[in-house]
This record gives C-alpha cells, structure tokens and sequence, in this order.
C-alpha cells in the first residue's frame, strides 16, 4: 500500500468533522461501504449522509485517531475515539479497512470499544 492510500485513509478514516461531499470522493470509491455495529453505507451519498446524521446526533463531537494507521496489502486498521466538547470519550474503538487499486478506500468496518477478553 502507497503511502498516500495511508495518507487518504488517515484523513477520511478519522476526519468525519463536517466531511464534503467531494472529500468523500476523493477519498472513497463510488462503491465503498462502511459498516459498524449501528450503521452502514454504500455508495458516496450514503457515506456522505451517514457522517451527516452522526453530526447531527452528536453536535460538537469530534473524531480523533487514536493511533497510527497500519497497513499491508491492501488493508488498514487504526483506532479512534468520538470525543465530546468537553473532551470526554463518547465511544472509541478500531475500524479495519480495503484500500483499492487507485488508494481509495473500498470498505471500512468499524468496532466498538475494547477487543473481548481471551
């Protein structure tokens, strides 16, 4: 994987602060889907209005990663974490993702919280 695909993912994976419509393009494949345990999207104007309702259900929040993103092949993992104005942590957790031939990101599926224990 490119180190600009990693330099996409890392701007899209986490950026979902107010994302355009032309960010999710770039981005995205027309294709790409995410899926989470209370979501999913397929398609630029699915993944551009899903951002837009996780927005509007948690106004001020912010998205931060939590780690950098790894990488092989064409997969990607980083943590993340939703904050609350104030800085608390909302919820956190680990997306996975296929990054395309063009470095587009095609899938990302996202966890919540910690891995279960063993």
């Amino acid at each position: 994987m490119s180190s600009q695909s990693s330099t996409r993912t890392s701007r899209c994976g986490t950026r979902w602060t107010r994302v355009a419509a032309e960010q999710i393009e770039r981005a995205w494949t027309s294709d790409g889907s995410y899926v989470d345990p209370l979501l999913e999207a397929d398609g630029h104007a699915a993944l551009s209005e899903m951002v837009t309702a996780v927005h509007q259900q948690y106004p001020g929040h912010r998205f931060r990663r939590t780690s950098g993103v790894d990488a092989h092949h064409d997969q990607v993992r980083f943590g993340w974490e939703l904050a609350a104005p104030d800085g608390a942590v909302t919820v956190a957790g680990i997306d996975v993702g296929t990054v395309a031939r063009d470095g587009r990101l095609l899938s990302i599926t996202g966890f919540f919280g910690d891995l279960p224990a063993a």
